[in-house]
């Protein structure tokens, strides 16, 4: 994935969270989420048009969209005030296109480390479908908390890592990020219950 547009997918999920927590309005949050959605999907078809038929570069390139749609569709519904549904059953697909692009991270890349990133952006698009598809008001905060906490964790600091020289990719630390992921996941289910309230709506 581009290192700098995964920095701003940090951001953007950051807010994203904060909406669901009621701390951000949905209508405000609706400019990031729309110029990030746009940065990544010019970036990826830059990348594209410059890989030149590169089946591989390609492939590299092609999780960009899932992140781009998902901001462009999400600042449109919270302009226009639609309804959250489509978002949630878009979000299913992401999270199934997550785990395979884990798998492909995992046994044909070589990077454990994005494996497991790929993982837990599964879990958090899986919980946007049941939040915002399903309406599975009860996870709201869940999800908001886990939005803002992997968001950085997930996006932001190895976007840092990447654009410095710093990210590496190994058996080892790839079982940290995996325990990090599962004591954040942890972490934002213990803040949901005791901020246990009035679940604002996630649209």
């Amino acid at each position: 994935m581009n290192h700098v547009g995964l920095l701003y997918v940090g951001a953007v999920l950051l807010v994203n969270g904060l909406v669901l927590l009621g701390r951000v309005p949905a209508r405000s949050a609706a400019a990031l989420n729309l110029f990030v959605g746009a940065l990544q999907c010019v970036t990826l078809t830059v990348l594209i048009v410059q890989a030149g038929g590169d089946a591989d570069a390609v492939l590299a390139a092609s999780g960009l969209y899932l992140f781009g749609f998902t901001y462009l569709y999400v600042g449109v519904a919270n302009l226009a005030g639609l309804e959250p549904e489509g978002i949630g059953w878009f979000s299913l697909f992401v999270a199934g296109c997550a785990v395979v692009y884990a798998g492909i991270s995992f046994w044909r890349d070589g990077d454990p480390v994005f494996g497991v990133i790929w993982l837990a952006w599964a879990l958090l698009w899986a919980l946007f479908f049941l939040v915002l598809g399903l309406g599975v008001r009860r996870l709201t905060r869940f999800t908001g908390w886990t939005a803002v906490l992997l968001s950085q964790t997930t996006c932001t600091l190895p976007a840092f890592l990447a654009l410095t020289g710093g990210y590496r990719s190994d058996p080892g630390t790839a079982l940290l990020a995996a325990a990090l992921a599962v004591v954040l996941v942890g972490v934002a289910a213990g803040l949901a219950l005791r901020s246990r309230g009035a679940a604002p709506s996630p649209a």
